[in-house]
């Protein structure tokens, strides 16, 4: 029997409301702007996104109900819908354009341009769209009972709970304005030092620290405590088992690729010129490893989703006046990809070739349907974008490099493929998901679909400036902004290209996760933890900790209040992410402005003067975490 027939949206199909509005697409296209530069930020910072959908619906309809005084959840849908493309646009564009920069600072050479950013954004955002049109009626409603698609299912929960809009929104304006202020005083005035470090003298080469910043502990908070958890054990094995290892026999010992003994980089360098010089290496084999490892797992996945997608196209034309039914139609999406595919073979500014647009289209499909369903069963939060970028990377260079596109024109267009198809992956499964929240609500697909579009194109020209003033004002693979996934991937591509990686070291990595499968834990996120500095893991696991507590501690409530404190976190937490991302894009704006002979950054810069050091930095941190605990709790009842 099938699903559709069974299934009764929130809105029923004769009911008309006002969906793809003005007001709509205009709020959809700052939030887009918005979380996109903030994502963006938190990427390039802790290598680690997180969706924007469910507090772009919260906002929206703190907006549009409390604010406008009108009611439509159609339209609040349409409003997350625009504004999710703009975060996950930025998810799959930070993975691997930063690489392009490096590298125009290594040999002296122009950055890459802003067209040439924004057009590869908008190719990979428009094409990850237009693959999920013929993958909706397979993935979406003929699987509506066997893939749950979680954030999409959540975001529809929230919608639907729309009466309570308003106090929702000021969850999330509460996160975001407590963020904003620690942002500010920690790395604007720098009261405090925002990364503690401490080196344990008595076992050498060990080291623990920690961030102690909102977005962070927000993550934590989100992805729960069992990733957070791998993440931490992942640290734990780099920092206490394999760098003290290294530093113990190395001694005297010069070891490729540092170029000075193990002794004198550890005096000079401390415990970061061992993470740097080694660890990097075998983090990067792991997350590889893991990225190709989730892929092969999913392959019956792929193969089943491909022939759902053949059969299932077209199996609701005979209803196409019901709107609930109607997509984009074919001949728009065959189009459309066959434009995208002559831009990138023909305009100068996307340094792809014709090897490279074919590489994209089909690999593009290939990942899309991936993404799409890999999503629909773990939820963005755990799609394997990265790896399946390494993998196209790997595939990719190793084509290009055979059929003589050598050298630094051939590294070029190596990430360029990358970056398209990353995007194509990261579009997907947001789509996906927000035809599923879409699904669930009564949303027309075809007004959804063009959404998705709007989101693109107005994430894509921003996504360029942004890059560029976060490359202003810190530079990337610095402290401020190690940009972790893109340094991955640019060391794979020279790695391939150039045969320079030691390789020894990157099979070490690979050998760790191929164990870590075998003990059946999740590979990605240990391997990320690995690869990472310990000091990120460390207060995501704050975060982590505070979510099991309360998940636990359910004595005395019924499921709606367990359900409804939980979401407060989640809500917060996103807050705390957005809060954050906001002021380090002011910042980033401070450092590059320049008021007599300093950047406005130095003359707000209080270090100098005055700091309460690494415990007090910690103190801080429990007093920001105290609120997040606060807010999950909410207020007592007058009645108990």
């Amino acid at each position: 029997m099938n699903n559709e027939n069974e299934f009764k949206p929130y809105v029923p199909a004769d009911k008309v409301m006002p969906e793809l509005t003005v007001t709509s697409i205009v709020l959809g296209i700052i939030i887009a702007v918005v979380f996109g530069a903030a994502n963006a930020y938190l990427g390039l910072r802790v290598g680690m996104t997180v969706s924007a959908s469910i507090p772009a619906a919260v906002i929206s309809m703190g907006i549009i109900r409390v604010i406008l005084r009108r009611d439509s959840i159609l339209e609040n849908n349409m409003v997350q819908t625009i504004g999710s493309a703009g975060e996950s646009l930025a998810a799959g564009a930070i993975f691997t354009l930063p690489a392009l920069f490096m590298w125009a600072a290594e040999s002296g050479d122009a950055a890459p341009s802003l067209v040439e950013i924004s057009l590869i954004a908008l190719i990979g955002g428009v094409i990850g769209v237009l693959f999920m049109i013929p993958l909706r009626t397979a993935l979406i409603v003929q699987e509506h009972g066997t893939l749950p698609y979680p954030e999409g299912k959540a975001c529809a929960e929230v919608l639907m709970a729309g009466e309570e809009g308003g106090a929702k929104a000021g969850t999330v304006f509460k996160g975001l304005g407590i963020a904003a202020l620690y942002k500010f005083v920690a790395d604007g005035f720098k009261v405090f030092p925002s990364e503690v470090d401490f080196q344990i003298n008595s076992y050498k080469g060990s080291g623990i620290g920690m961030d102690v910043l909102p977005a962070l502990l927000g993550v934590g908070y989100i992805c729960g405590p069992q990733v957070s958890s791998y993440l931490l054990a992942g640290g734990t094995v780099a920092w206490f088992v394999i760098m003290p290892l290294i530093v113990l026999f190395g001694g005297d010992a010069t070891l490729f690729p540092a170029d000075v003994s193990i002794t004198q980089l550890f005096t000079e360098a401390g415990t970061w010129g061992i993470w740097k010089n080694y660890i990097r290496y075998i983090g990067a084999g792991a997350v590889a490893a893991g990225g190709i490892i989730s892929l092969i797992k999913s392959l019956p996945l792929i193969v089943k989703t491909f022939a759902q997608a053949i059969k299932g196209y077209g199996k609701n034309a005979g209803a196409a006046n019901n709107r609930l039914n109607r997509d984009l139609p074919m001949n728009f999406v065959i189009l459309g990809i066959g434009i995208m595919a002559i831009i990138m073979w023909l305009i100068p500014a996307v340094p792809v070739s014709l090897i490279g647009a074919i590489i994209i289209i089909v690999f593009g499909f290939f990942f899309a349907t991936v993404s799409s369903r890999m999503v629909g069963l773990v939820g963005s939060s755990n799609n394997p974008v990265s790896g399946m970028a390494i993998a196209t990377l790997l595939i990719a260079t190793i084509i290009l490099k055979a059929t003589g596109n050598i050298g630094m024109p051939g590294m070029v267009a190596s990430i360029a493929v990358g970056s398209v198809i990353c995007i194509i992956a990261a579009i997907a499964g947001d789509t996906s998901q927000d035809l599923k929240t879409g699904y669930l609500v009564g949303a027309t697909p075809m007004k959804q679909q063009i959404g998705e579009l709007i989101g693109v194109v107005a994430a894509s020209l921003a996504i360029g400036g942004v890059l560029y003033l976060l490359s202003a004002a810190w530079s990337y693979g610095s402290t401020e902004l190690p940009a972790p996934q893109a340094t991955l991937m640019k060391m794979v591509v020279e790695g391939v290209m150039g045969g320079n990686l030691p390789w020894t070291l990157i099979f070490v990595g690979v050998a760790i996760a191929i164990v870590v499968e075998i003990l059946r834990i999740p590979v990605l996120p240990f391997a990320v933890g690995l690869y990472l500095p310990i000091h990120l893991s460390t207060p995501m696991m704050v975060g982590g900790a505070i979510k099991w507590f309360f998940d636990r501690k359910k004595e005395g409530e019924t499921e709606g209040q367990h359900k409804e404190k939980i979401e407060r976190g989640i809500l917060y937490s996103s807050g705390l992410i957005a809060g954050e991302g906001i002021v380090g894009i002011l910042l980033a704006v401070f450092a590059i402005i320049n008021v007599g002979g300093k950047s406005l950054g130095e003359w707000i810069d209080f270090s100098g003067k005055f700091s309460l050091g690494n415990w007090g930095g910690l103190v801080i941190f429990a007093l920001l975490a105290y609120t997040l605990i606060r807010v999950v709790k909410g207020k007592k009842n007058k009645n108990a």
